[in-house]
């Protein structure tokens, strides 16, 4: 039977990567130079889907027009880009649903809030970069997750119909942005969830807790004789 996905996108930060574990150090070294105490890695690791500023606002608890956050920020993203993916990693259970997605002959892409530059070193560093058939970032885009936009480019980039792929994030934004593009949406409830969010309450069309999950669920889609349509 052929399938009958064009094409499964996701989110980076928090869906395919593990880049918390980069992150910590890094913002602990920040605060030990400005004398303050480090910050608990589960409490730095809600924050890492919003971004490097979140990251910034949340440990040294500035607001984005402070005057000291954007030495901090830039300061964050250079030691982040000296040494990327030390300790980050893709999440168990990635790398080999990549390969099943590629073995089922599925294109599969990336539209994420995170820089490009940053973005594209780090498929280079986990050898993705010649795998991921579309790579839409926020220099590509006049307006972010979760607004569409990004995956409307993405299915262009990949001559795919949006109503024939999924999206799949583990942040409310990646859903509302997958549903307002006409796709069908996964909750990746694996990933960097703030406390007291529920992932049920996002109105994705299924939730995976666990990579594996996210295979089998796919594979089910694959084998219909048509995808469900996202209302």
């Amino acid at each position: 039977m052929m399938a009958t996905l064009d094409a499964v996108l996701f989110d980076l930060d928090g869906t395919l990567l593990d880049s918390a574990r980069d992150f910590h150090p890094i913002i602990n070294r920040l605060l030990a130079e400005a004398g303050r105490d480090p910050i608990g890695f589960d409490a730095l690791r809600s924050q890492v889907s919003n971004g490097a500023g979140a990251i910034v606002a949340h440990a040294f608890q500035l607001e984005p027009q402070a005057e000291a956050f954007q030495a901090l920020h830039r300061r964050l993203l250079e030691h982040y880009a000296a040494d990327l993916c030390r300790h980050g990693r893709l999440f168990a259970g990635i790398e080999p649903l990549l390969s099943w997605l590629e073995q089922m002959g599925t294109p599969w892409g990336i539209v994420t809030n995170k820089p490009q530059r940053l973005s594209l070193a780090v498929l280079e560093r986990l050898n993705l970069s010649g795998r991921c058939a579309s790579l839409v970032c926020p220099e590509d885009l006049r307006s972010g997750k979760p607004d569409p936009e990004g995956l409307w480019l993405a299915c262009q980039q990949l001559q795919a119909k949006p109503a024939r792929c999924v999206y799949v994030g583990d942040h409310r934004r990646d859903i509302e942005a997958g549903l307002a593009a006409g796709m069908i949406t996964i909750a990746a409830a694996w990933g960097y969830l703030p406390p007291g969010e529920r992932v049920e309450e996002w109105n994705s069309h299924y939730l995976a807790l666990q990579p594996s999950e996210l295979q089998h669920l796919l594979n089910s889609l694959l084998s219909q004789a048509e995808p469900p349509r996202p209302e």
